[in-house]
């Protein structure tokens, strides 16, 4: 038997999947997060579902983990104190930035600038220049380093950025094996390693944050690989980077920008791999967990990668899946400002301590969770009976909008999850509507813990159908960790216009920059005759002060121009009638994916039987719902709405003139019905 372990971190669940290779049996584990230590509740979990299983701890093969360490890091401003190397002239590269300030002129007034990751006071410059054609301008003068080395004292983490070192690494790499020597022991982090392309502040900043988060990650997956070890887990460590690969342990803790979108990515990637199950391989991600709710959409199995990735106030430049987050969970806060009297909803959490006023753990702020309970969506227990709802404390906790706005304690729960339900679907409009895509060509892929309840609503709101909830969407992401693949990239400035390269002179530039990829990769253990490598391009107009990417499926100029030609014209109804220019390219090589059957139910055998009624409060009156336990359902069974499917770590609604029906595979398929 062989068996891999995906691990994902939430902001109020830690959720375990372990996955049998050979037969695809899973079994999943949901526990309480530690943020104190995230690597107490992953533990925690692992023991459970290994119990659970009846599998040995020394059984299991690999563990793919992903983690909000870094995410949280930048989140929460308890990153490391960097010191940041720049070029002479270039001092203040991260306080000046971009001129791009949120919210239009209104932003001037009232938009307090972020404080740098790198402050100015640990910020030194040094004597060189290069080129950006990588011809050395003035050398470098070793004694400044050594100078303004010595004044970085305190450092936690040292980020080297020198201009046009992505033409040159040779003054970077120099300084490297001289703060080795001068400031021992703190870690260094290369631009020209980090993000070896063009545009200073882009790469500064990324820079930086890989120094700024960098001493936490480090201690995090030692700590978790070295508990695992003693606690007999033999397997392999891998951390699941932002653009859905995996990263070997190692290569995490080397370059942790990579990981900022670590979880959401996972399962942008589980819900791939369920979606190809059901055949449908256009989608839309949406999941919603305890305090936010991450959306993507996905083209013919492959998510859109975006090259840049967004945490808190941060951007940077690093590959990563497109997900949008909206500050809406089951945890979100609802509240009635005094001066509008009107409800609104988050971005405010209750978090996984105290939480919703129904998990009884002394929360009293009415969430989203509190108002579906109310509405009778929820049953009594969740985790797998971890938790008991306090169905009073949470009418209680409603109790305090309805006082403030005049309504029934019934009625204000509705009118917390109908708000609640618009604000995820600007979430879903701007990955569908304001990219240019319909949301009504794609089916919704419903997961996290809070998802399932509201997907078929959201489904209603969108038009996106199928509405697919996966089995276990409680720990989707966790299957995403267990079912992707390891992934390395290689990237590279190239500045050229078409007029000045052949079709010959792209295809060397990607065949190298594919053999350093592929090469990382061979380092892990992962032949080249099992990567497949993909190919993109950063094209523009000459001219143009931004790019866009274009995938290469072959090293054609003439093919690339269409290509990029045809994306322009979609993007911004007009095209230009001037050379193009390549800016960057990049290679993606990626391992094969993992060998995980697929279950297949056994047919219906009549109509499933429901395990109990439950009143429910829906379209301003109370129904009866049918109520069904999951596990019971079978490939084509057909459930009415209105009705609640149960299982461990999830809930799913059925609304009235809507069915759900039972693939193969396990998910439900939600539709309208449709009249004969």
């Amino acid at each position: 038997m062989s068996y891999r372990l995906g691990v994902d971190v939430g902001g109020t669940f830690t959720d375990v999947l372990l996955v049998d290779e050979d037969t695809g049996a899973t079994w999943r584990a949901k526990t309480a997060s530690t943020p104190a230590d995230q690597a107490v509740g992953v533990l925690t979990g692992i023991r459970r579902v290994c119990e659970q299983a009846g599998v040995a701890l020394s059984d299991v093969a690999k563990v793919l983990h992903g983690t909000t360490v870094a995410t949280n890091a930048i989140l929460e401003g308890k990153g490391a104190t960097v010191g940041l190397v720049t070029t002479k002239g270039f001092r203040q590269v991260l306080q000046i930035a971009r001129s791009y300030v949120p919210g239009g002129l209104a932003g001037w007034i009232i938009w307090p600038k972020p404080e740098p990751l790198a402050k100015l006071e640990n910020t030194v410059e040094v004597d060189e220049r290069i080129g950006s054609d990588g011809r050395v301008i003035r050398e470098l003068d070793e004694d400044d380093v050594r100078a303004q080395l010595g004044k970085l004292s305190g450092i936690d983490a040292l980020a080297v950025s020198l201009i046009n070192s992505f033409a040159d690494p040779r003054h970077e790499r120099r300084i490297a094996e001289i703060a080795a020597e001068v400031l021992p022991g703190v870690p260094v982090s290369l631009s020209s390693d980090v993000l070896p392309e063009m545009r200073e502040y882009e790469r500064t900043i990324t820079t930086v944050a890989n120094s700024y988060v960098q001493p936490q990650v480090k201690l995090y997956v030692q700590n978790l690989a070295k508990n695992l070890a003693e606690a007999g887990v033999p397997g392999e460590l891998a951390i699941l980077r932002s653009d859905g690969g995996l990263s070997a342990a190692s290569a995490a803790v080397e370059a942790p920008v990579t990981m900022l979108l670590s979880g959401p990515a996972g399962g942008v990637t589980g819900a791939v791999w369920v979606a190809e199950q059901c055949g449908y391989s256009d989608l839309i991600t949406f999941d919603m967990g305890g305090t936010s709710t991450d959306v993507a959409l996905v083209q013919g199995l492959s998510p859109r990668i975006g090259r840049e990735t967004k945490v808190g106030d941060l951007t940077v430049r690093a590959s990563s899946v497109d997900v949008r987050t909206v500050g809406a969970g089951g945890g979100s806060i609802a509240h009635v400002p005094q001066l509008t009297k009107a409800l609104r909803v988050g971005p405010q959490s209750a978090g996984a301590d105290p939480g919703p006023a129904a998990y009884g753990k002394g929360g009293t702020e009415p969430t989203v969770t509190d108002a579906n309970v109310v509405l009778g969506y929820l049953p009594r227990t969740l985790a797998g009976g971890e938790i008991t709802l306090d169905v009073e404390a949470a009418r209680a906790a409603v109790g305090k909008v309805a006082e403030a706005m005049g309504l029934s304690i019934e009625a204000a729960a509705a009118g917390i999850v109908d708000i609640v339900n618009e604000n995820m679907l600007g979430g879903l409009r701007l990955v569908s509507v304001q990219q240019g895509f319909d949301p009504r060509d794609f089916a919704l892929v419903a997961f996290g813990g809070a998802g399932p309840l509201h997907a078929n609503a959201l489904g209603k709101l969108t038009g996106a159908w199928p509405v697919i909830v996966p089995p276990s969407p409680g720990v989707l992401c966790a299957l995403g960790d267990a079912t992707t693949s390891a992934r390395s990239e290689s990237a590279r400035t190239v500045l050229r216009r078409f007029a000045d390269l052949t079709s010959d002179d792209l295809r060397q530039i990607l065949d190298e920059l594919a053999a350093e990829a592929g090469g990382r990769l061979a380092e892990q253990g992962i032949p080249e005759s099992e990567q497949t490598t993909t190919y993109q391009v950063d094209v523009r107009y000459h001219g143009q002060g931004f790019e866009i990417p274009i995938d290469v499926t072959e090293p054609d100029l003439a093919r690339v121009a269409a290509d990029f030609d045809a994306e322009h014209e979609r993007l911004f109804s007009f095209l230009l009638t001037v050379d193009h220019e390549l800016v960057n390219a990049r290679a993606t090589v990626t391992g094969p994916k993992p060998s995980v059957a697929a279950v297949t139910l056994p047919p219906t055998e009549g109509p499933p039987e429901p395990v109990d009624t439950h009143p429910i409060y829906i379209s301003g009156a109370h129904v009866e719902a049918r109520v069904y336990d999951r596990a019971t359902l079978r490939a084509g069974d057909v459930i009415t709405g209105p009705a609640i499917v149960t299982e461990m770590d999830s809930t799913t609604l059925v609304l009235p003139d809507h069915a759900a029906t039972v693939h193969p595979s396990g998910a439900l398929l939600i539709e309208p019905v449709r009249e004969a």
